[in-house]
């Protein structure tokens, strides 16, 4: 008996005992030093997926020796050691963890804020020092005062929520934010420069994108409020350090609380020499709850990944962010009508549409577009997967659209793969989910004639001149075959005209027997296709 074959997860960086322990025993689990280039590169030549923090790089050349990777995974949020376009065109899908440390980021803003506003930290030293000087570490109570947040994200938020807490006025900066939504958590959206104008304490909350990096440089803070403090637990980048040094030092603004910085490690800055400035090295993921969260969230992403499901984590995958529960069941279903449709066009299609009708539109459906994508071309082309799907439909110049209605005369939920070909013909392909404790996938029409038939194995399709006998034939051919029918459909719109069969067999039908069943019947188009997730 043939031992199966674990897929191998490398961990390049140190990982949560918990994440590593979550793994089991279904995975090859190598834990390597990834920051030594040589021996990733040698762990990666038969990795299926790599799990990393922010030491390790996966970057060109990592991917060009890695052939079979199908996933790589920060345990974390950045991705700045991973590049995400090569990744892409290799088909290789890239996740994170986006919201394992968002609790502790926001906690540890409201700590750099304290700790601002207290004087904290060199009172500390100071003490420590064996000096008893309270009158020179007088600081300002937050109640009353207003903070600006700069970004309502997620993080942003939790941080809001926190300083409403202490009976502050809150103001807010998100240009990608609806003043409504704002309100419903009780702060007011201004732009920048009100802001900057307005705010006592002012906390940054923002990605580091071309468009946020040195947001707030020395234009800005030659309008802030005087005596402002100013807290950056987001990215490093996003504040000129150098012009926010020259403003502490002037003392129009008052303290600052910086735990991250544009190059990192950041051992020599400007800012360590000012006592108005607490400083920490980039400690707003490092709590052990972030860390347990950011590994165990990326060990389930791939574990979905290597078992060729969608991943809502995924960085680098055109889809909405998450599956619905009402979506998730029809995900298997747009697949495999993406390759039955291949199988059955026989040539290559210049337009596909996936229509998706019923209650689910009510959901977002964008997903089952992209996996009917990957469900066109898996049967044609090597190690498609839901990263590389939509460049691959883009290199072969086929447009794949989505069209939604509420209306579904016939199912609670029906979608269909429609499309033109290159020769004229049009081919389309449709499917269900049943409802109830027992989901089944169910085939309900092809090109126009009505089936019911599980979207499920072996399948064999063939259209020809209606007329006696024809199933006996089929049933013969394949019985000399030793090839079990499992169910068998004979759909027609009128006596003698055209007819679709289609026959769910134990044993995939081999080419060389699908001519011949073709040739026997005289028919006019003959397909088989394996229907598996």
């Amino acid at each position: 008996m043939t031992t199966p074959v674990r897929p191998v997860v490398v961990i390049a960086d140190k990982l949560a005992d918990s994440a590593v322990a979550a793994l089991g025993g279904d995975f090859d689990v190598r834990v390597i030093d990834g920051t030594d280039i040589p021996t990733l590169h040698s762990a990666l030549a038969d990795a299926d997926a790599v799990i990393v923090r922010s030491a390790s790089r996966i970057d060109a050349a990592a991917l060009a020796a890695a052939p079979k990777l199908q996933v790589v995974a920060r345990a974390g949020v950045g991705l700045d050691n991973v590049d995400i376009n090569v990744a892409t065109e290799r088909g290789v899908m890239v996740v994170n963890a986006p919201t394992s440390n968002i609790v502790s980021a926001a906690e540890q803003a409201v700590a750099l804020l304290l700790a601002t506003a207290r004087n904290t930290t060199i009172a500390d030293a100071s003490l420590k020092r064996g000096e008893w000087k309270r009158s020179q570490f007088t600081g300002v109570e937050l109640a009353g005062k207003t903070v600006g947040v700069v970004g309502l994200g997620k993080i942003g938020q939790l941080f809001a929520a926190r300083m409403a807490a202490f009976d502050t006025n809150l103001i807010a900066y998100d240009p990608y934010v609806q003043p409504a939504r704002a309100a419903q958590m009780g702060i007011q959206l201004v732009s920048l420069d009100d802001l900057l104008l307005r705010s006592d304490f002012i906390s940054i909350h923002l990605p580091k994108t071309p468009e946020t990096i040195g947001l707030i440089g020395k234009d800005e803070l030659d309008k802030v409020k005087p005596g402002v403090r100013i807290v950056n637990a987001a990215r490093g980048g996003l504040i000129d350090e150098a012009a926010l040094a020259a403003a502490l030092a002037d003392g129009r603004v008052a303290g600052a609380g910086i735990d991250v910085f544009a190059t990192e490690p950041c051992t020599d800055s400007p800012l360590f020499a000012l006592d108005n400035v607490v400083v920490t090295p980039h400690l707003g993921a490092s709590t052990r709850e972030a860390q347990d969260n950011a590994g165990l969230q990326v060990v389930k992403s791939v574990k979905l990944a290597l078992a060729g499901e969608f991943v809502p984590d995924a960085v680098n995958v055109k889809a909405g962010s998450g599956v619905a529960e009402d979506v998730r069941p029809l995900l298997p279903l747009a697949e495999r009508l993406g390759r039955l449709f291949t199988a059955i066009a026989e040539g290559p299609a210049q337009s596909v549409t996936v229509e998706v009708r019923g209650e689910v539109i009510d959901s977002d459906v964008s997903v089952l577009q992209l996996a009917a994508t990957k469900g066109l071309f898996v049967d044609v082309a090597d190690q498609v997967t839901y990263v590389n799907a939509p460049l691959l439909a883009a290199d072969k110049g086929i447009d794949v659209g989505l069209f939604t209605s509420a209306e579904s005369p016939e199912f609670h939920n029906q979608v269909t793969v429609r499309g033109a070909l290159a020769d004229g013909r049009a081919v389309s392909v449709s499917g269900t989910v049943t409802q109830g404790p027992r989901e089944v996938r169910k085939l309900t029409e092809i090109d126009g004639y009505d089936v019911e038939i599980d979207a499920e194995g072996p399948l064999l399709i063939m259209r020809y001149t209606d007329r006696p006998g024809i199933v006996g034939l089929i049933g013969g051919s394949l019985g000399d075959e030793s090839i079990n029918i499992g169910a068998m459909q004979v759909s027609r719109r009128e006596a003698g005209g055209e007819a679709l069969m289609i026959v769910a067999t134990d044993a995939e039908v081999p080419a060389d027997l699908l001519t011949k069943l073709a040739g026997t019947v005289g028919a006019t188009s003959a397909s088989a296709v394996t229907l598996t997730d």
